[in-house]
């Protein structure tokens, strides 16, 4: 596990506020997921699954990060999960939204169904907004 968290340090991007810097709350239990989709009831939100050790899920973090800096205060509600770390919560999105496990992955849930996903390179803040904007009509 040392490794691992080695592995993340390195990745981590100096300069760049962290997820949570940015409003993204991270779930690391199925309450917090059974929370998250509930609240998908009245808001879109977003679902990001990420890995600390992959260097494209960093990127797609950045890319995260970069739509949210340019929404400020409009920008929907994010969740995130670290797929290695908290794999029960993972794997619990992949069942109850039907949609295929991908790391990294964004998922837009509203009224708790997934009406969107992304992976890896296509996760794109253009991408994340036409969705939104999808999502809103």
């Amino acid at each position: 596990m040392d490794f691992l968290r080695r592995i993340a340090r390195a990745l981590a991007r100096p300069g760049l506020p962290a997820m949570e810097e940015l409003g993204v709350k991270e779930m690391r239990s199925l309450e917090d997921l059974d929370s998250a989709l509930a609240a998908s009831q009245s808001e879109p939100m977003f679902l990001f699954k990420h890995s600390t050790v992959c260097p494209i899920s960093a990127a797609a973090r950045d890319a995260v990060g970069e739509f949210l800096r340019g929404a400020g205060a409009a920008a929907p509600a994010f969740r995130l999960v670290k797929v290695i770390e908290s794999r029960p919560v993972s794997n619990a999105i992949a069942e109850r939204l039907g949609v295929q496990h991908q790391s990294p992955q964004l998922i837009l849930v509203k009224a708790g169904q997934a009406v969107w996903s992304a992976s890896h390179g296509a996760i794109q803040p253009s991408a994340i907004e036409q969705a939104l904007a999808a999502a809103m009509r």
